[in-house]
């Protein structure tokens, strides 16, 4: 299997087109709706304790970087990074009908991402090293497995290790084969909401690179396929790293052979029934590969390019977080200010690779910019490449740093068309389509860099929302676009720059019919 022309191939046919979207069933098949809750039948449980009165330092202090005092890992401070990153935020309900939010955005709210963690001896949960689900139903630890290692001992220095992972029928079954895309930019979300829930801790972060995916298979017990569903694959995605120490591969190394063969528990079935789609095997087989060495030209990491003002404490934006199901026409005027803020809020790079994502934006209520079609770079180095390959007829009039006027109009109608007819992108202050440098990344990288883009998506949009929440605004996050409806209107005609996330901010209709619940009452 050629890997890269299969994710390239897969791609391209998951493109919406305007008489001809993506294939799905084209219903709800609500009898085979997924469980959104996974957990281990047989393995013991540790519940968590809540942590709704811990104080947290305010949103501005995380999004500053400034000085925050460093938390000791206990059960507590663990209970609390799961609490506001992949916990339940609320639950929304109509009537007697109730569903969960989170804290992590996703796609349509079936939540494909899961979370397992690798944690040293810990009073309250064991005297050996675990490794342990979280069971976000109960807000619990479900322990799989109890061992002896040495690892911790080669670190000094405290830390521990979330393993994430996506389950793609829960995405699968609303989406059809559109669905792996999803399951990407949903693994951003949640790989976003853990380090914003570090940082409120103190606590450094960083992907483990150098893990292998067979390795990652075996640390979550995805290797022990007799645990598991054949209908229903797990798939391994990324290790992180919480703590101040930082794996090595041969600390790594250690910690694998040190794993028990077999894990307690048996994975929940989540569907009586399934429908799969071939197109989504082949690419999640193309990419669960190990990716080629990276040679990415690394950058020092960067504060926030323009402080955040919110004073309040950053649990309650965690809390708050919400997608907007529609947005009031009535009330889309937002200042330069604000805009300026938004912008900034993501301008500081996910990793400490160069930006892949730029912006092109629908500007249409903000205070002091023309209406019109503009470009927002992240990544300025971009310009030329974009500048050349866009229309030749755009003006390109810097307004402010790294924000060009491309032509000025009222594109609301446009925003709305691309966007499957959804009026949401075009009642709000502005609408974005994420713009991603896609062909030579794949190309150098190998396939596997197809999951990156998306999760650099994903990451982009976690904190728009909560940066949206902060300024007292609503956010959605839109997968539903015409792909080459978008690529005509800027000219991009080759695959150097691909749409690969829409994403829109203004000021929601608030639906009364609903009623909120607390989580974990």
């Amino acid at each position: 299997m050629n890997t890269t022309e299969t994710i390239l191939d897969y791609h391209q046919r998951t493109k919406h087109h305007p008489k001809r979207y993506a294939a799905s069933l084209g219903y709800m098949d609500w009898a085979t709706q997924p469980n959104p809750f996974r957990h281990y039948e047989g393995a013991p449980k540790v519940k968590l304790p809540l942590t709704f009165d811990a104080p947290t330092p305010t949103y501005s202090e995380v999004m500053e970087e400034k000085s925050i005092p460093h938390t000791p890992i206990t059960l507590a401070s663990i209970s609390q990074l799961l609490q506001f990153s992949l916990g339940i935020a609320a639950w929304k309900c109509l009537g007697e009908d109730c569903w969960a939010l989170r804290c992590n955005a996703s796609s349509g709210n079936l939540q494909p991402t899961e979370a397992t963690l690798i944690l040293p001896p810990l009073e309250g949960l064991s005297s050996q090293s675990v490794v342990a689900h979280y069971n976000v139903q109960e807000h619990a630890l479900e322990i799989m497995a109890e061992f002896e290692t040495e690892f911790w001992l080669k670190h000094p220095e405290s830390h521990y290790l979330v393993a994430l992972s996506s389950i793609p029928w829960r995405e699968m079954w609303k989406y059809g084969e559109r669905c792996y895309r999803y399951v990407n930019l949903d693994l951003g979300h949640a790989l976003k909401a853990v380090k914003v829930s570090a940082q409120t801790l103190g606590e450094k972060y960083g992907v483990v690179e150098e893990i292998k995916i067979a390795d990652l298979e075996k640390i979550i017990g995805l290797n022990q396929s007799e645990r598991y569903h054949e209908s229903e694959p797990e798939i391994a995605q990324l290790l992180l790293n919480i703590g101040e120490a930082t794996p090595t591969a041969d600390t790594l190394s250690q910690l694998i052979d040190d794993l028990p063969k077999t894990y307690a528990g048996k994975a929940n079935l989540l569907s009586p029934a399934h429908h799969q789609w071939e197109a989504v095997t082949l690419a999640m087989q193309a990419t669960q590969i190990d990716p080629k060495p990276s040679i990415h030209s690394q950058i020092p990491p960067i504060a926030m390019i323009q402080s955040s003002t919110c004073t309040t404490e950053i649990k309650e934006i965690l809390l708050k977080r919400r997608s907007a199901q529609a947005m009031d026409f009535a009330r889309t005027k937002i200042s330069l200010e604000t805009f300026m803020q938004l912008l900034a809020s993501v301008k500081v790079p996910v990793d400490s690779r160069q930006p892949r994502v730029n912006f092109a934006l629908f500007i249409h209520d903000v205070e002091e910019l023309e209406k019109g079609l503009y470009f927002y770079l992240r990544n300025p180095e971009h310009k030329s490449a974009l500048k050349r390959l866009s229309r030749k007829d755009f003006l390109w009039q810097e307004i402010e740093k790294d924000l060009y006027l491309l032509e000025a109009g009222d594109f609301r109608s446009q925003a709305k068309f691309i966007s499957c007819s959804q009026d949401i992108a075009s009642d709000g202050a502005f609408s974005i389509a994420m713009i991603t440098q896609f062909e030579e990344p794949i190309a150098t990288f190998g396939a596997s860099e197809y999951k990156r883009l998306y999760w650099e998506c994903g990451e982009i949009g976690q904190q728009l929302y909560l940066e949206a929440t902060a300024l007292e605004l609503s956010a959605t996050g839109i997968g539903c676009y015409l792909d080459d409806v978008m690529h005509r209107m800027l000219g991009l005609e080759d695959e150097t720059f691909r749409t690969m996330y829409h994403f829109t901010i203004g000021r929601a209709i608030i639906d009364t019919r609903m009623s909120m619940r607390k989580p974990y009452e």
